[in-house]
């Protein structure tokens, strides 16, 4: 008796097998990468919506040193935020706490102060 493979058609039929595994495995990436964009759109709007709290609650407290006769703006105070930000996010946090210091004196582009 003598058997005869058929071996193209076996390599065809594994790789007609592995097509959908390899499918659903790129659609579970683009899923993931969907998902992650989300999460950080939504991370993004929670971002805006605190500095603007932050602005917000920095416009207040510069009205009220005034209101007391103080100056608007306390330099030690300032330094401690670059302070802080450097110690928990290094170089770039001191760009970002002064962003956020000029955003306080200024206030939000086209919200005036």
């Amino acid at each position: 008796m003598t058997i005869t493979t058929h071996a193209p058609f076996e390599a065809k039929i594994d790789e007609i097998d592995a097509a959908p595994i390899d499918a659903l495995e790129s659609l579970s990436d683009e899923l993931d990468q969907l998902m992650m964009r989300e999460e950080i759109d939504h991370l993004d709007a929670q971002i805006v919506a605190l500095v603007r709290r932050r602005v917000e609650i920095t416009r207040r407290a510069g009205l009220a040193r005034v209101g007391a006769g103080l100056p608007e703006v306390t330099r030690h105070a300032e330094m401690g935020v670059l302070r802080r930000f450097e110690a928990q996010l290094g170089r770039d946090g001191v760009s970002l706490g002064m962003l956020l210091i000029r955003l306080g004196r200024t206030g939000l582009p086209g919200r005036g102060k």
